[in-house]
């Protein structure tokens, strides 16, 4: 039989792990901005508006579906 040699994979450096200082920033950024879309999307409307009248309603109303939150 023939000896049939293969090739040894090449070592893959590992990426060096993010350190929590710099995520914690954009973590919350997008915790607040999740919270204000969920807000506008889900609750907007009534007693707790913040904008008056139907036009915001309107724009998010098929999100408003789509997410499953009632409106009619």
């Amino acid at each position: 039989m023939a000896d049939v040699s293969l090739p040894t994979p090449a070592a893959v450096p590992r990426p060096a792990a993010i350190p929590l200082r710099e995520i914690a920033p954009w973590a919350v950024f997008g915790t607040v901005l999740a919270a204000v879309l969920l807000y506008f999307v889900g609750v907007e409307q009534g007693v707790l508006a913040v904008f008056s009248g139907e036009v915001l309603h309107e724009f998010v109303h098929d999100g408003r579906h789509l997410l499953g939150f009632p409106c009619h």
